[in-house]
């Protein structure tokens, strides 16, 4: 048994990144922890932490932690700072990065969970994800696996799209090529508690705007058994290692 730390940069990528991993290794025995650099945005920061608490509750997490950024939002401009908070995007690397270390420490984790190199799909906060949750595992010798998704079939739909009229050009490199990732986790037995996970995130589900909250409505209410085929398995990238796993 072991203690492990998921990364995340906002209140609802536990659930669609890592929801059935974080749940399966919660059944399994091992501690569960997750870190949330920002703190969301689109209401009331605290009920956007609440909603985290009450998805990582359903998933088994036995701690949650806001490391006490902002979200940076998307698109090109970057918002002034909110009050007594610094948006991701501006944090120090190295103080970041040492915040992380601090907790990898204070539970003597075995394992990171980060993000790989292009952040997913590109969101600032999930570049920087990967580039402090990187220097933290440096710091502490911490062994990590990156949350990711195969590229090709993504590229493929942003070709579509492109086709359509759609500027989804910066898809065509999202994620990892698939020869890259390394592991494939099963994670079907828990998707009805990732689902669950997914639906506590209730301001994206029920107020929230644009594509995300969109996507969230669609799979919180996908049947069952549907949301199992589509999101029952979650990959990951071990840096340094050419070898594939599936669990």
């Amino acid at each position: 048994m072991t203690t492990v730390i998921a990364f995340h940069a906002h209140p609802d990528d536990e659930a669609i990144l890592t929801g059935g991993t974080l749940a399966r290794l919660a059944a399994e025995g091992h501690r569960v922890v997750v870190a949330v650099a920002c703190d969301g945005m689109g209401g009331a920061a605290s009920g956007r932490l609440d909603e985290l608490r009450a998805s990582a509750a359903l998933l088994g997490v036995a701690r949650v932690v806001h490391l006490g950024y902002a979200d940076s939002g998307h698109g090109p401009l970057l918002f002034p700072d909110p009050p007594n908070r610094v948006r991701f995007a501006r944090a120090d690397p190295a103080e970041a990065a040492a915040k992380l270390a601090a907790l990898l420490r204070e539970e003597r984790a075995g394992l990171l969970l980060s993000y790989d190199a292009q952040g997913g799909y590109g969101h600032r906060d999930h570049v920087k994800v990967h580039e402090v949750g990187a220097a933290a595992a440096r710091l502490t010798g911490t062994r990590v696996l990156e949350a990711t998704r195969p590229r090709e079939p993504i590229a493929r739909l942003a070709r579509l799209l492109s086709l359509a009229g759609y500027d989804a050009e910066a898809l065509r490199a999202a994620y990892t090529p698939t020869a890259q990732i390394t592991h494939r986790i099963d994670v079907r037995r828990y998707a009805p508690q990732k689902q669950a996970a997914l639906a506590a995130h209730r301001s994206q589900v029920a107020t929230g705007k644009g594509r995300a909250s969109a996507l969230f409505r669609l799979l919180t209410r996908l049947p069952p058994r549907l949301f199992g085929l589509l999101l029952g398995t979650e990959w990951f990238r071990e840096p340094g290692s050419d070898g594939s796993t599936s669990r």
